[in-house]
């Protein structure tokens, strides 16, 4: 099975761009580049195995920040990506519908996992399978769906013995669009990342939402000590910051807006959230080229060479070099490239 394209390979670029004026400005990625201040963490966090109680402590925060009716509907993960790899093993084999194009490595894990995964362009292809798999909202496109069908859908897999898998890594900046108040659904399973909206994906931390029969069977199968004792101690904080979460939802919308407005000058804007933007124009490749040469990483897609997709300009600076970018494309356009 081929290599899944990821974001983030600042390995890459270099490798692709030896010439490239530096420091390298990566925005490649969905991740908030403003992270959460972390905390003082007790020293015990560190010399220590985190105890059984205090993972359910950070559960507990979780379910209260999420909205999730019980907390025995939530258990944390080492990163939803080690979720992904886990749920094909809790779930007879059988055929998956995975909605794309969205992050691939939901159809490798299925696949890896020994179901039969076919692709999905529309919703309504989802049907008839025993697994659905989905991202609301959507990467790339930003694109969501509405709570009743998808409450639908989860009640139409769970009578085929399955279940529909709503990946919400986003959703943190849409929060009206989240299915966590249905947590404890018969058939509905949801993936929740801390790393992107919190800024912290390094720690590795993220939380599966289900009926507490599978969140059972997912703790058994992850076993202890999960997820570290630093992570609990800053996502323990973190997610009972609402304050801090309500003004960066402000701030984001904010830098999107600004983002949108320098991008409109090479192609047009066709979707993303708060945290990432589509662009699509017809000279996508090379205008990768360039914001490559100039020290700018984007995420390029494979399956869709007319796509790049633009994370927010960390500082001023990144924000110059970007436009600096983009003004020249818009004078220019394929001649400078």
């Amino acid at each position: 099975m081929s290599a899944v394209e990821h974001g983030g390979n600042l390995g890459e670029a270099r490798r692709l761009f030896p010439q490239a004026s530096g420091p390298w400005i990566d925005l490649s990625t969905g991740i908030n580049p403003w992270p959460y201040p972390i905390p003082a963490i007790p020293a015990e966090s560190w010399a220590a195995l985190p105890s059984p109680d205090e993972a359910r402590e950070l559960e507990a925060v979780a379910a209260q920040c999420y909205g999730v009716p019980f907390d025995a509907c939530v258990v944390a993960t080492p990163g939803t990506q080690a979720a992904i790899q886990w749920l094909p093993h809790l779930f007879a084999a059988g055929t998956v519908s995975v909605l794309s194009p969205t992050y691939a490595e939901h159809a490798r894990s299925w696949a890896l996992g020994g179901h039969h995964v076919r692709e999905a362009r529309r919703f309504e292809e989802l049907a008839g399978s025993e697994i659905a798999v989905l991202v609301n909202p959507n990467n790339p496109d930003g694109n969501f769906f509405g709570r009743e069908e998808l409450l639908a859908l989860a009640a139409e897999k769970y009578a085929r013995g399955g279940a529909l898998i709503v990946d919400e890594a986003f959703a943190d900046v849409m929060p009206q669009v989240s299915l966590a108040p249905m947590a404890g659904t018969q058939g509905l399973v949801m993936l929740r990342s801390f790393g992107k909206f919190f800024g912290l994906a390094g720690i590795r931390l993220g939380f599966v939402l289900a009926e507490p029969s599978l969140t059972g069977k997912l703790r058994q199968a992850m076993g202890a000590w999960a997820v570290s004792g630093e992570a609990i101690a800053i996502g323990r904080a973190a997610l009972a910051d609402i304050l801090w979460q309500n003004g960066t939802r402000t701030s984001l919308r904010t830098a999107r807006q600004n983002l949108d407005e320098d991008l409109t000058k090479a192609g047009a804007v066709i979707g993303g959230t708060d945290l990432y933007r589509l662009l699509q124009t017809a000279h996508a490749p090379a205008l990768f080229r360039q914001l490559g040469q100039a020290g700018i990483w984007v995420r390029r897609f494979s399956a869709n060479p007319r796509w790049l997709r633009f994370g927010l300009p960390p500082h001023a600076d990144a924000e110059a070099r970007l436009r600096a970018v983009l003004a020249r494309y818009h004078k220019n356009g394929t001649r400078a490239m």
